[in-house]
Order: structure tokens, then C-alpha cells, then sequence
């Protein structure tokens, strides 16, 4: 039990509370008395508002669960279904057309087309790498990863056959990016300024460097002769260094294992530095010891002889938690816990006020707004309640409105269906729209859990919904005006060390007419931004926009399996993908705290798991269990050999508690749970039962 301060009502963690009046509130000036009322007044009036909207939740799923139950073993007819749907309320009319009005927004959200990051908050270390991530250097990404397609480095210090390969590489994105008149890149001698075929692509220089533009983008080559790269090339070309992440997401959400006072006000410390521009960490690699801070702004003289001055770091979001969980940081009156959401929407945006203020070492907004993304909401009503809430948090903060933007990600069936609405709702401070396919996924699962058993996990990404989904979140977010104010965004590429895959098909991204999409790394970024030089996104859009938005048809069409035909194995095979993938990441997050890591999969290939992933496996697993596809000693069974498959990818770990001979540990209780009460689980969601076992683990 943490030691608690009444503030107003409230029961507050102490040190939670004392953070905020010291740290957030006192360099803005604000009384801490009257803080502290007006955020009690604000949970008096949204709690109730936020618990009405669960139970509403809760409501349509239960008739829509009626309504497969009464229809078992029939077909579902699109019309039919989608006139209950209307019926009950889960569809609602499309608004008339209409533009988002949103003022204020910087060019790395309105006018550019880039990656975007994704980092969890509690890592200092991660988030100030992501942070940093704005500009990367191609020829570290090309020479340490799988995306140069020439055989890996010979281990022992620098491999000249290797950076030679990676050099040719580099030359070839120049000569695609920046062309230059009646040569190649590789024929110039480092002479003055290259004659570029378009020399308006041509924007300053500093000592040891030239920088260009390219679709909105900037390239920097680096010279430097006395360089061990640099020395040997023709030009004097050191390095090609990219504009690469130009927004990132600050997370306190999904990619993070945040059950308590402890945790958030970790959480809330890391925000802050980042903002303020005073964090660092400091680590040990290789044998020294680094201190990690932000990097400064980037200098240039410009072609006119001016001074240019470019933004050295990722434009920051930070990405609250959903309107599900509540966190024993703030107590009621009455013992229960605050919504998490409502608190999030305070702090973070307390936090952002000392950027608006200028309270920090550098910018984030120069357009004085704070961005906020907002995750896992059901429909229009929900958003609503996000604008009213933001609304309250500006007034509690004394912030003009609409200070507060808000980033809505697309992941839910009953936000997908009626994108249109729910963008109406925050029409005038929304920034971002974001496919989520993972967490799509799992709320198609669960919405249809008792309509009969789902198609396998693999077939997914082939089946009717997804294709209408990604398509219609570009058309309706194009449709209502986005462009030109705000991201349309798509969804990550979860497999870090796969780089040559990622650039062979994560291009498909800006073709599609998005703005942005999301990776898993510095080095990802830096690979990506080469796709945003090679297709002009902002041109896709002018020709998508005005084309017809794809039906309902399609993205309400449940994924059923036409039959069970499935053999022993193959249901074994499915059981084992899922238990795997769901130990991996679980057992992280009881027994480390580890909200996001790179697990590796069934196969060994690593990749990048957090809490939707979670919840596909373990809906998938829950749906098959109910409908009889394979029983629940089938499931043990899968759950118990794969804990011997997990203990071995983890043998390397002197912290990691074996799964197997501990299944009364909270890690694989928690991994049963997920499964066996899947069913019964609001919306299919992880985080009661993790947080759960998670407070568990740290009790004891």
C-alpha cells in the first residue's frame, strides 16, 4: 500500500503527488490547491461520463452475442447483419460531408511525409535514441543490417569489401534522389556544389557537410577526407545522413508495463525530461560507460547566405492509455481507483504545458500544441467524450483551446465502421488517424466470438475485412479533409532485424497514399525515409482523394472458417504459433516489467510484441476453445511445450524465471487466464488480467 496524501478529495500517492506540485506544476506558476480541485471536479464530472460508456460497451456486446447465438450454424447475410447493427446502435449515419478545422500543427504532422517511431516511455535509454532518431546515418544502416544485399561484414574491425557495397548503395539512392546533370554521383570529385539536374534541391552547407530536400525531406552529405570512409572515396564522402523519424510516439500505452503509482510516475518523470530536454541516461556498452542526452538543433548556412536552423529531434506525441483501465495512483472518496485515462489526459498535458510555455532546453511544437494519441476507442461517442475531456484539461490548465490535439488510432470494429463520425467528434484538434491491425484483429475476434469458429491466425491478412479496412482509413481520413493537416498513418513493421523484407514491402505504405507508418527502431527509420524520396505521398493523395470510399461490405465480413476441416496437426501447429508468441511476451511482462520487446517467435525470429499482439493469440486461442475447434487439454498441452521452447530462448537470461515446473507462478497463470477467461474479457482486452498478475509478481 503506498503512502497517500488527500488533495481534495483525492487520495494521491504521495510521491506522485509531490511530482506534480514541485516538477510539473511550480515552473508553470499554477497553485497547487487550486490544481487539485480542478482535477477533482474534472474526475467527479468524467469518471461516471467514462464508467457509462464501458457499461454501453458491454451492452452491445452482449446482443450481439445474443444475436449469433441464436443464428448458430447459419451463414450470415451482410444486409441483415448490418441493419441490427443500426439497429442496436453499433452503426451510426454517416455525418455530412465535412473538412477538420485543426489550426496550429507543425509541418512534421501536416506538411512532410515520414516514418514515425513507437517507443515506450519507462526506457530512458530507448526514448531518447527515438527522440534522436530525426536524422540517421544510411551508410550505419546499410552496413548493419540485411537491407544491402551483399554478404555480411567479416567480424574484426571495419570490412572495406562491405563498405564498398555500402558506399555503391548510397551513390545509387543519391543518383535516384538527387540526380545530378550529365553525371553520376559516383563520377563527382567533392568539388564545390554538385551540379544537381534540379538545382533547387540544393538548400545550404556547413563545414564537412551539403544538405539537400527531396519530396520535403532533407539528405545531408557529409565530407570529410580525414575520415577512414571518407579518405578513400572520390568525392570525400564520409557519410549520407537522413531526415528519417520525423514524429515519434512517446508511449504509455500498449508497448509499456505501467500497474501502479511506481510505474506511472516513471512514466510521467521520462515525459517530462524529454520535454523539458534535461533527460539522460547513462549505461554501459562495450565496456564504457555513455551518457545518452537529446541532440541540439542542426546549423546551416543557407544557399542565400542566411542562417537555416533545422529541428534536430522527432516531433513528440505521447499516447495515453484507452478508457478501460483504472490505476491505484489516484483513489476516490469511496477507495476506487481513477480512470487511468483521465489521469494520463492531466498529467501529460500538464506536462506538454512547459513546452507551450517554453520552459524547456529545446522545442517541441513550435506551433505551441501538445499532441496526444488516443487508443482503443469504440465509435463516435467515445471520441466525444475524448474531445469534452481534453476540453476540461484545457480549462483546468488555463490552455487556449484546442492547445490539446489528439491522435486517433483506427483499431477498433466499431471505430473502423464508423470512421467518419468519430473523426467528426474531434473534427477541430485531430492530427492523426492510424490503421492498427493487430489490435483490429483481436476486436474482430471477440466482437464475432460466438458467431462460430475464426480462420487461422495466418489467413487473416487475406481475408475480406482487412484489405476494406486499410483502404477505407486512407479514403475517409482523405475525405475529411486530412491532408495538408494531419497523418494517415498505417501500422508497424514488427520484425527489427528483417530489413531487406521491410524495404521490399513496407513501400507499400506511402503508395497507399499514408503519410506515415510506423517502425521499430532508429536503424528502421532511417531505411524507411528512403521510400518517402522515391514516392511523392502527397501526390497519391490529390489522386486518391474524390475516389468512392470502400463499402461496409467488406470490412463487416466476419473471418468464420468455412468449416472445421482442420487435421490434428494443423490444429496443433495453431495452438503451438499462439502459446508460443503468448509465453514470449507475457512471461517479459509479468516477471520484468517488459511492456515491448523483441521476442523471439516459434521460429526464432525476433520480433517486436506488445499487448495487441497478446490479444490475438489469446482471443484466437479463447475462440477456437469455445466452439469446440480443440479442448482445453489440447491447450495445456501446446501451453506446457511451448514454456520448454520459451525457457530455452530465454536460457541466456541469469534474471529469467523458468516457466516450466512453475505453472502457480503468476506468468503462466497469467498465460492461462488470457485463454480460458478470453471470452470473458471486456472487448478481448489483456491488460485487467496482466496488470493483475503483474501487481501479483511485485507484491511478491
Amino acid at each position: 500500500m503506498s503512502n497517500r496524501v488527500e488533495k481534495s478529495g483525492l487520495q494521491v500517492d504521495a510521491a506522485l503527488a509531490a511530482f506534480i506540485e514541485s516538477e510539473v506544476l511550480a515552473p508553470l506558476g499554477r497553485d497547487a490547491d487550486a490544481f487539485w480541485q480542478g482535477f477533482a471536479a474534472l474526475v467527479g464530472t468524467y469518471a461516471p461520463q467514462n464508467k457509462a460508456l464501458l457499461a454501453r460497451r458491454d451492452d452491445l456486446q452482449a446482443r450481439i452475442d445474443a444475436w449469433h447465438g441464436e443464428r448458430a450454424g447459419k451463414p450470415i447475410e451482410g444486409q441483415e447483419y448490418q441493419a441490427f447493427l443500426r439497429e442496436i446502435g453499433y452503426l451510426v449515419p454517416e455525418p455530412a460531408p465535412f473538412a477538420v478545422t485543426t489550426k496550429n500543427v507543425d509541418r512534421e504532422i501536416a506538411a512532410m511525409a515520414g516514418p514515425q517511431l513507437v517507443v515506450p516511455v519507462l526506457n530512458a535509454r530507448f526514448l531518447l535514441n527515438a527522440a534522436n532518431a530525426r536524422w540517421g546515418s544510411l551508410y550505419d544502416a546499410y552496413y548493419g543490417t540485411d537491407a544491402l544485399d551483399a554478404p555480411p561484414a567479416r567480424p574484426g574491425g571495419y570490412d572495406e569489401q562491405r563498405g564498398a557495397a555500402v558506399i555503391k548503395a548510397a551513390r545509387a539512392f543519391l543518383d535516384l534522389s538527387l540526380p545530378l546533370a550529365g553525371m553520376s554521383w559516383s563520377d563527382w570529385d567533392g568539388e564545390g556544389v554538385p551540379p544537381l539536374a534540379d538545382a533547387s534541391q540544393f538548400c545550404g552547407q556547413r563545414p564537412g557537410g551539403l544538405l539537400f530536400a527531396n519530396n520535403g525531406l532533407h539528405i545531408e552529405v557529409v565530407l570529410d577526407r580525414a575520415h577512414a570512409v571518407g579518405r578513400t572515396d572520390k568525392a570525400g564522402i564520409a557519410d549520407v545522413v537522413l531526415e528519417a523519424a520525423l514524429t515519434t510516439i512517446c508511449d504509455m500505452e500498449d508497448s509499456v508495463a505501467a500497474v501502479d503509482a511506481e510505474d506511472k510516475l516513471n512514466a510521467y518523470r521520462n515525459w517530462l525530461g524529454v520535454i523539458r530536454g534535461d533527460l539522460a541516461d547513462t549505461f554501459e556498452k562495450g565496456g564504457q560507460t555513455m551518457t545518452r542526452t537529446l541532440n541540439g538543433d542542426r546549423d546551416w548556412t543557407g544557399k542565400d547566405g542566411s542562417a537555416l536552423t533545422l529541428h534536430g529531434r522527432s516531433l513528440l506525441f505521447v499516447r495515453n492509455v484507452g478508457h478501460l483501465m483504472t490505476n491505484p495512483a489516484i483513489l476516490l472518496a469511496d477507495g476506487s481507483e481513477i480512470p487511468e485515462g483521465i489521469m494520463d489526459a492531466v498529467v501529460t498535458s500538464a506536462i506538454g504545458a512547459h513546452d507551450v510555455a517554453r520552459l524547456g532546453t529545446h522545442r517541441n511544437s513550435r506551433e505551441g500544441s501538445i499532441y496526444i494519441v488516443k487508443p482503443k476507442m469504440h465509435g463516435p461517442e467515445e471520441a466525444a467524450f475524448t474531445n469534452a475531456l481534453f476540453d476540461a484539461v484545457e480549462d483546468l490548465l488555463a490552455l487556449p483551446r484546442h492547445t490539446v490535439k489528439v491522435g486517433v488510432m483506427d483499431e477498433e470494429r466499431r471505430t473502423s465502421a464508423n470512421l467518419a463520425a468519430c473523426i467528426h467528434a474531434v473534427k477541430d484538434r485531430i492530427v492523426f488517424i492510424n490503421t492498427g491491425f493487430l489490435d483490429r484483429t483481436g476486436d474482430e475476434i471477440h466482437t464475432s466470438m460466438r458467431a462460430g469458429p475464426m480462420i487461422r491466425k495466418g489467413d487473416m491478412k487475406k481475408s475480406a475485412w482487412i484489405s476494406a479496412y486499410e483502404a477505407r482509413n486512407v479514403q475517409i481520413g482523405l475525405a475529411c479533409g486530412l491532408s495538408g493537416k494531419a497523418q494517415i498513418g498505417k501500422g508497424m513493421w514488427a520484425a527489427p532485424d528483417m530489413m531487406h523484407d521491410m524495404m521490399v514491402q513496407k513501400i507499400g505504405h506511402p503508395r497507399s497514399g499514408a503519410n506515415t507508418a510506423w517502425v521499430p527502431s532508429p536503424t528502421a527509420a532511417t531505411l524507411h525515409a528512403m521510400h518517402y524520396h522515391q514516392v511523392r505521398v502527397f501526390d497519391v493523395q490529390r489522386e486518391l482523394a474524390g475516389k468512392p470510399v470502400p463499402p461496409l461490405d467488406d470490412l463487416l465480413t466476419v473471418p468464420l472458417a468455412a468449416g472445421i476441416n482442420w487435421s490434428e496437426d494443423e490444429v496443433r501447429e495453431e495452438l503451438d504459433n499462439n502459446a508460443q508468441g503468448l509465453l514470449g511476451y507475457v512471461v517479459r511482462w509479468i516477471d520484468a516489467g517488459v511492456g515491448c520487446s523483441k521476442v523471439p517467435d516459434i521460429n526464432d525470429v525476433g520480433l517486436m510484441e506488445d499487448r495487441a499482439t497478446l490479444r490475438i493469440s489469446s482471443q484466437h486461442m479463447a475462440n477456437w476453445l469455445l466452439h469446440g475447434v480443440c479442448t482445453q487439454e489440447q491447450v495445456m498441452d501446446s501451453l506446457r511445450r511451448m514454456a520448454a521452447k520459451v525457457d530455452a530462448q530465454n536460457a541466456g537470461d541469469p534474471a529469467y524465471i523458468p516457466l516450466t515446473g512453475n505453472e502457480d507462478g503468476p506468468a503462466f497463470r497469467a498465460a492461462c487466464d488470457l485463454v480460458f477467461k478470453g471470452v470473458e474479457q471486456p472487448s478481448g482486452y489483456t491488460e485487467p488480467l496482466l496488470h493483475h498478475w503483474r501487481q501479483v509478481r511485485k507484491a511478491g
